[in-house]
């Protein structure tokens, strides 16, 4: 059964909506999705599937996000959670559905979320099944509001993520307010870990950090046999890269055997 919206909630008082989310005017750009399988290496399982923006004829991210700015950023990230869910139901997703956003785009989280709660209703999936992830480097102004809407969205029954760990400057710090369910290490920490001493200690350490903080570790751009590896034998399940499967646009992707 999808838990209802908070908002609608009998036992919880009805929240108003801030003035962005009364705000309905159309976004004046249209994208699509692909979606990238996660995989557990260890159970040689699809794990999750990672919702990735695409232009509306599979054109790149940047295509997207360049047309982003201050005066539609909100509509474009509530956008993002809707068309993201609408797509992996429509595609008949089981596993998780790890969704992007943008903090600075959510205003109160308590309110902004109504969307993806009417999207997870409407659409039949699961909102325990959904991963909200914020990316360590993004430049949030207020690193407070994020770890409140961290906390709000596990509240509502939402898993979370911290992307890109190690690439922004200040994840520690972060980690040390809140503890997410998932730290995603950087791609660049990955690349070529199998022949960088200076990488294969720093991975330990997040490691190590997180299994003290009961916080899966996921490998993300996973492109070579020896990165593969050397992170599952360091301890990694959870990883994502090209080995594996590129992102599938609108479709879902079919892990290559042979990457096992």
């Amino acid at each position: 059964m999808i838990p209802i919206c908070p908002a609608d909630d009998a036992h919880v008082k009805p929240v108003p909506a801030c003035v962005q989310c009364r705000n309905n005017d159309e976004l004046g750009f249209d994208f699509e999705y692909a979606y990238q399988p996660i995989v557990n290496l260890r159970e040689r399982a699809i794990y999750a599937h990672e919702a990735l923006v695409r232009g509306p004829n599979g054109e790149s991210a940047y295509s997207v996000l360049s047309k982003v700015n201050d005066s539609n950023r909100y509509m474009f990230d509530q956008a993002c959670r809707v068309r993201a869910i609408r797509g992996a139901a429509e595609l008949g997703i089981t596993e998780l559905l790890s969704i992007n956003f943008l903090p600075n785009a959510v205003y109160r989280p308590e309110a902004c979320i109504r969307s993806t709660f009417n999207a997870a209703r409407e659409y039949g999936f699961p909102i325990e099944r959904i991963i909200f992830e914020v990316t360590e480097s993004e430049q949030v102004m207020d690193r407070p509001h994020l770890v409140n809407i961290f906390e709000e969205y596990r509240r509502f029954g939402f898993r979370t993520a911290i992307d890109d760990f190690g690439a922004g400057y200040a994840g520690l710090n972060l980690l040390s307010e809140f503890q997410p369910d998932i730290i995603k290490i950087d791609m660049q920490l990955v690349r070529d870990i199998d022949a960088s001493p200076a990488k294969q200690a720093i991975v330990a350490g997040i490691v190590g950090i997180c299994a003290s903080l009961e916080i899966a570790v996921l490998a993300e751009g996973i492109e070579t046999p020896g990165e593969r590896d050397f992170l599952r034998d360091a301890g990694v399940d959870l990883m994502q890269g090209y080995l594996f499967c590129k992102p599938a646009f609108r479709a879902i992707g079919v892990i290559d055997p042979t990457a096992w």
